[in-house]
């Protein structure tokens, strides 16, 4: 048997070294900027005090403590009254004084009745339950209001950001290559 000589190839692949480091992101966001400011609302409430107006001028009136010139008028008013009242008592009194024949005393029973008579001179109001007069007048409240309000005042502060840039390295590892070995021939024959 004859053996043919061959060729012995052996093959390498390349090979590529890949050496990578991520990128990187870091970012910061800072709460927004919040002011708030309230101004409260004002209510002013303004009572202003009613009128009350109280008559008593009948009352005192009629417990004589009235004024002068009312007294003094109702004087001037009853004076005619009062005249004619003592006229008719000095007439009264005469004719009794002028009749002896009916007998008795007649200066006696004169005297008696000038003691016990009273004779009616008004001069004072008349006395009543409703003699003091009251009026009372209310006054509407003053209100007055100021609205409130909220100021509000907000500003966005903007996103931090930092950014490390990744690194990419390729490189060959290892080479391709081929080896071819050619048979070894023997020359002895």
């Amino acid at each position: 048997m004859v053996s043919f000589p061959s060729i012995s190839i052996h093959q390498q692949f390349a090979q590529l070294g890949i050496d990578a480091d991520h990128a990187t992101l870091e970012q910061k966001q800072p709460k927004a900027t919040y002011e708030m400011k309230r101004v409260p609302p004002k209510l002013q409430i303004e009572s202003p005090r009613g009128d009350l107006q109280i008559d008593q001028s009948k009352a005192w009136d009629a417990l004589n403590r009235g004024g002068h010139l009312e007294t003094m008028n109702r004087i001037y008013s009853e004076a005619k009254n009062v005249a004619l009242q003592g006229i008719a008592r000095i007439v009264e009194q005469g004719n009794r004084l002028g009749n002896i024949a009916a007998g008795g005393n007649p200066i006696a029973d004169n005297a008696q009745q000038l003691f016990f008579e009273r004779f009616e001179f008004n001069f004072v109001g008349p006395a009543a339950y409703d003699n003091v007069d009251i009026h009372y007048t209310a006054k509407k409240p003053r209100i007055e209001v100021t609205d409130g309000l909220v100021e509000v005042n907000v500003q966005v502060n903007r996103p931090e950001l930092n950014v490390s840039r990744g690194k990419l390295d390729i490189y060959m590892l290892q080479y391709p290559k081929v080896e071819i070995t050619p048979p070894q021939i023997d020359l002895k024959i």
